[in-house]
C-alpha cells in the first residue's frame, strides 16, 4: 500500500446484502455526477444512503504526509468478507502523484492478495490510467465497491469512470482491506473492529 494513492468508494443498495438486480436500480455515475457541483460527496449519499463512516486513517511513508482515507459501510459490515460488501473508500490527497506510478503501486498491491497475469496486469493498468488522473494536493477520489459486478470512481465529486471487472475490483479494494495488506494498522482503523 504505502505510495499508493488512489481514492476508492463502493456501493450500497441496503443493509449489507446486495444484487446486481438491486444495484441496476441505483443511480448511475452520470445521473448523479450533476448532483456534485455543490456537495463533492453527493455520489456516496447516492449510492450508499444507509451508510455510516466505519474508520479513517492516515498513509504516512518515512515521515512524509501521502493520503487520508475513510471507510463507509451498511451496518453488518464485516472486514473478513469485505469483498461481498457494498462499500465506500475516499482518498484525500497530501502529495503529487502520476497515474502511471498511482496504477503501478496498485497492481504490487492487487498482488499482494492473488496472483495477477502479467496479460491481466496490462488490461488492468490501462483501465486505472483511464479513470485515476494525475492527482495534486487536495484532490479527491472515491471509489464505489459493487460486489459481482465492478468498481466506479468520482474524483473531486465528478464521475471519472468505472471498472467493470469483479476479480479487478475485489482486489482492488483488498489494498486496503484484505488480511494481506501491507498496511494492516490502517485497515485495523479504517474497518473500526468490524469483523476483525
Amino acid at each position: 500500500m504505502r505510495w499508493l494513492v488512489l481514492g476508492l468508494m463502493a456501493s450500497a443498495i441496503s443493509a449489507c446484502t446486495f444484487s446486481a438486480a438491486a444495484y441496476a436500480q441505483t443511480p448511475t455515475a452520470a445521473a448523479i455526477t450533476s448532483a456534485t457541483a455543490a456537495d463533492p460527496r453527493a455520489p456516496f449519499k447516492a449510492l450508499l444512503p444507509q451508510a455510516q463512516l466505519l474508520g479513517q486513517s492516515r498513509l504516512t511513508v518515512w515521515g512524509f504526509k501521502i493520503y487520508d482515507a475513510q471507510l463507509w459501510a451498511a451496518p453488518g459490515f464485516n472486514a473478513d468478507r469485505y469483498a461481498s460488501h457494498p462499500l465506500a473508500l475516499e482518498l484525500a490527497y497530501l502529495r503529487a502523484f502520476d497515474a502511471a506510478d498511482i496504477a503501478e503501486r496498485s497492481l504490487k498491491e492487487m498482488r499482494r492478495s492473488a496472483p495477477i497475469s502479467d496479460a491481466q496486469a496490462q488490461q488492468w493498468r490501462l483501465d486505472m490510467q483511464r479513470v485515476f488522473p494525475d492527482v495534486k494536493v487536495g484532490d479527491r477520489i472515491m471509489g464505489v465497491h459493487r460486489p459481482g459486478i465492478g468498481a466506479s470512481f468520482w474524483v473531486n465529486g465528478q464521475a471519472s469512470g468505472e471498472i467493470l471487472d469483479a476479480e479487478f475490483s475485489k482486489l482492488f479494494f483488498g489494498i486496503w482491506l484484505s488480511p494481506q495488506t501491507s498496511e494492516p494498522a490502517m485497515r485495523t482503523a479504517l474497518v473500526g473492529g468490524a469483523g476483525v
